[in-house]
């Protein structure tokens, strides 16, 4: 093992998940790297809508108790600097700044021999960004992590996973230029879509409830029309505003609720796409017309997560400057602060928060 000539405390604080309401930033060991893998220093950390989730309601897998713990890891979104390499590790150097996926897929079974690395049957999910340092397992390291260029700013480079989400839900409908595109819900990856689908030569309607996120609809996605969703708008005057009044081309799903899926198969025109991108809770159903959906020739995709290839897509986004996604950082506070950061998002007056430990 090579460690950075400050080498690490042998403890850090770190965010801590004991229940769902209960997250606690607290001392906790800090393990060297085993061969193969990363200790990093975190420089920057983003708050997710998926940690909201799961701050409100925990996660059977994203926030497994580790072995001989009550509690678990918190925080995936996160940027930071090399300051300890495991055994075998010889494409990275102490000092770079680099940026890891929260998974990596492993590379040989079924799924990943199909090419659809996503649904990997042996994917291990990373957590642990809300913290001083965090240590990247092996098949991470080796798969799903990126050295950024020298300056490149850390809350930029920690976007890289919820870009590469975004880019896949909207690289994967081939959305072609002028199609026009109905995003139902303007959370940071719907804002994100947008954005995706504007650089496409999209014409993005967007729909959305709290002011500031139709605001950044506008400025950061570049919409061509941001409507306030109200329950009065009915799919029949949202239909209305499209081209001759067919339906949108492609629409995306981005809240998570089996009503607005529902919804979304109903402003979609014949022949077109519905993208039902947003995860609902386990165990929900939906009702669809099967008229609608077969003599419609209604193309119905669910997207999820993302994969080695649009990872290294987001870098190259990220660092050729060809999309700056700093206006959706919204607020800057301490790591200490991850619960008021999480309850803000979840309160509507934040959009994205970094969250930056004191070193």
């Amino acid at each position: 093992m090579v460690l950075a000539p400050n080498t690490p405390p042998q403890t850090m604080q770190a965010a801590r998940f004991y229940a769902p309401g209960d997250v606690r930033v607290e001392p906790v060991a800090l393990p060297a790297p085993q061969a193969g893998e990363l200790v990093i220093k975190i420089d920057a950390a983003l708050t997710c809508g998926t940690d909201v989730k799961c701050y409100r309601r925990g996660h059977p897998v994203l926030l497994a108790n580790t072995p001989n713990s009550c509690s678990s890891p918190f925080g995936h979104e996160g940027c930071g600097t090399v300051v300890a390499i495991g055994n075998g590790v010889t494409n990275f150097s102490v000092g770079d700044l680099v940026v890891a996926a929260n998974s990596a897929p492993c590379g040989d079974c079924f799924f990943c021999d199909k090419n659809q690395p996503n649904l990997c049957n042996n994917i291990a999910f990373l957590n642990g960004t809300y913290a001083e340092y965090l240590t990247i397992p092996a098949n991470i390291v080796s798969k799903n992590t990126h050295t950024l260029p020298p300056g490149f700013a850390p809350t930029k480079g920690a976007f890289t996973e919820p870009l590469a989400v975004a880019l896949r839900g909207v690289m994967e409908m081939n959305i072609q230029p002028g199609d026009t595109v109905a995003l139902l819900g303007i959370g940071p990856i719907g804002l994100l879509m947008a954005r995706v689908a504007t650089e496409l030569g999209a014409q993005v309607t967007a729909y959305g409830r709290n002011p500031l996120k139709r605001q950044l609809a506008s400025t950061f996605a570049h919409c061509q029309h941001v409507v306030h969703w109200t329950e009065d708008l009915t799919p029949e005057v949202m239909k209305a505003a499209t081209p001759q009044g067919y339906g949108f081309d492609m629409v995306i799903e981005a809240v998570g609720l089996p009503h607005i899926w529902q919804l979304a198969t109903q402003l979609v025109r014949k022949g077109g796409k519905v993208n039902l991108f947003g995860g609902c809770p386990g165990g929900s159903t939906v009702e669809l017309d099967t008229r609608r959906l077969h003599y419609d020739e209604i193309t119905l995709l669910s997207l999820f997560h993302h994969t080695p290839a649009y990872i290294a897509m987001a870098v190259d986004w990220l660092t050729t400057h060809k999309l700056d996604p700093s206006p959706l950082i919204t607020d800057t506070r301490p790591l200490t602060d991850v619960v008021p950061a999480l309850e803000a998002v979840m309160a509507g007056e934040a959009i994205k928060v970094a969250l930056i430990p004191e070193q």
